[in-house]
């Protein structure tokens, strides 16, 4: 295998792990109340600048990262408490017009707050050196970024299937009604899964910043539904299906415009999309999905 596509794995791998982060939120969320909630990319974006101005204050790359984490669980909080929980019962539409009406209305938060124009992310400049594996070169963050997607994507399936809470959240995506007539929390269940879904997607954006170094009020939007194809990709639903949807198609993409000329780079966001038709139409509910999403 020539060193030129093992660099453009390496480079997939990073963007699988970006898109699987962020996949992971939308089928913990979708797995238990059903609902899309396409402001989940917008939260992308949160992370990157709030990791911005905790690192122009100076405050040490790991206190960072924890803070970023609970900026993302905090907008998680917000939006599940603020807006899908007094709809809860509503049709699905409805959820689904909301979650696009707080998309928007991040987006232009941001825009009001920090202007439109595309900001340069400043990392750690011990981030930033060069390792060598053989002929292979890559930043240490690229490392950082695939080590840690692998570190929180491990504690999270641990958790799931090995806690009480994991427990509770199972069952409740399971069936809603049979988790609160045993008991479960449904409200404290579901606010915990947006709370999750979001601090990873905050730290989504933390990595995006740093791999491709600027970012801006609309960031979160391509990589949300590109996210969004990787969960669907996987099986909506499924947090395993989710991990593997991001890898798949953050690889893909990248060789779609490293092996192909560069004329055809342009229609990246195309292939995306129609890898997703062409997948559904063979696997209808994802590569991972489960028949049935109806609840009992």
């Amino acid at each position: 295998m020539s060193l030129y596509i093992v660099e453009q794995l390496v480079n997939g791998i990073i963007l699988g792990s970006m898109y699987a982060l962020v996949a992971i939120g939308f089928t913990m969320i979708y797995g238990i109340i059903r609902l899309i909630n396409f402001a989940h990319g917008d939260i992308v974006m949160i992370g990157a600048f709030v990791t911005l101005g905790l690192i122009m204050l100076g405050v040490p790359f790991p206190v960072v990262v924890i803070l970023v984490l609970g900026a993302g669980a905090f907008m998680g909080f917000a939006i599940e408490r603020l807006a899908f929980r007094p709809m809860r019962g509503a049709p699905q539409v409805t959820g689904f017009i909301a979650s696009l009406a707080i998309s928007i209305l991040m987006q232009n938060a941001g825009i009001l707050a920090f202007t439109s124009q595309p900001r340069n992310f400043f990392f750690p400049e011990y981030l930033q050196q060069i390792l060598r594996f053989g002929e292979l070169t890559v930043r240490l963050l690229d490392v950082t970024i695939i080590g840690v997607s692998v570190l929180l994507m491990v504690v999270l399936v641990t958790m799931v299937k090995t806690t009480r809470l994991g427990m509770a959240m199972r069952a409740t995506a399971e069936n809603l009604t049979a988790s609160r007539l045993m008991g479960i929390n449904i409200n404290r269940v579901i606010m915990i899964t947006f709370m999750i879904g979001s601090s990873l997607a905050g730290i989504a954006g933390m990595m995006w910043g740093g791999k491709y170094g600027q970012i801006d009020p609309l960031l979160g939007f391509v990589p949300g539904f590109k996210a969004f194809v990787a969960a669907v990709i996987g099986g909506v639903g499924s947090i395993s299906g989710a991990m593997l949807g991001g890898y798949f198609l953050g690889v893909s993409e990248i060789l779609f415009v490293g092996l192909l000329p560069p004329i055809y780079s342009a229609y990246r966001d195309a292939f995306v999309f129609g890898a997703l038709i062409i997948i559904l139409l063979v696997k209808p509910n994802g590569l991972f999905g489960k028949r049935g999403e109806e609840r009992a």
